[in-house]
C-alpha cells in the first residue's frame, strides 16, 4: 500500500467562524503514519508542511460538539474541554464550564477589549 497516497489532499477545511481555509489530508481520530496516536475527537488533519518528517501532522480543527459548526483549533474560535466547543457555544453555556475555563475566557475577552481600545486610540497621523 502506498502510504503517500493516504496523505494526499482530500478536501478543504474552512472554519465557519474566522474563515480560515486549508487543504486537509485526513479526517478522523487516527491520522496515517501516526501509529501510537489516537485523537480524542474526529479532526481535520494535514501533514505538517514545516517538516519533512512524515509522522508529523497539524490539527486544523473539528466540529463543535453542540452546534456542529466546523471550527478551527485557534483559541479565538474554539476550545477543547473533553469535547470541542465553538466560542459562541461556550459563551451560551458558560455556567456549565468549570471556573478556570470561565476565568480564562473572561481574561481573553478583557485583553481583546484592551488591545482594540489601544489600537483605536493611536492616531496614525501622529506616527
Amino acid at each position: 500500500m502506498d502510504s503517500h497516497k493516504e496523505l494526499q489532499h482530500r478536501g478543504t477545511f474552512e472554519c465557519e467562524l474566522c474563515g480560515l481555509t486549508a487543504p486537509y489530508s485526513y479526517y478522523g481520530q487516527k491520522p496515517p503514519n501516526a501509529y501510537p496516536i489516537s485523537l480524542s475527537e474526529d479532526s481535520y488533519v494535514i501533514k505538517d508542511p514545516f517538516t519533512s518528517d512524515k509522522d508529523k501532522f497539524l490539527i486544523l480543527g473539528s466540529h463543535c460538539s453542540l452546534c456542529r459548526k466546523r471550527v478551527c483549533a485557534g483559541t479565538d474560535c474554539s476550545l477543547f474541554y473533553s469535547k470541542r466547543f465553538c466560542v459562541p457555544c461556550v459563551k451560551l453555556h458558560l455556567k456549565e464550564f468549570p471556573l478556570e475555563i470561565r476565568q480564562d475566557l473572561e481574561k481573553k475577552t478583557r485583553s481583546k477589549l484592551h488591545s482594540s481600545k489601544t489600537a483605536n486610540s493611536k492616531d496614525p497621523k501622529q506616527s
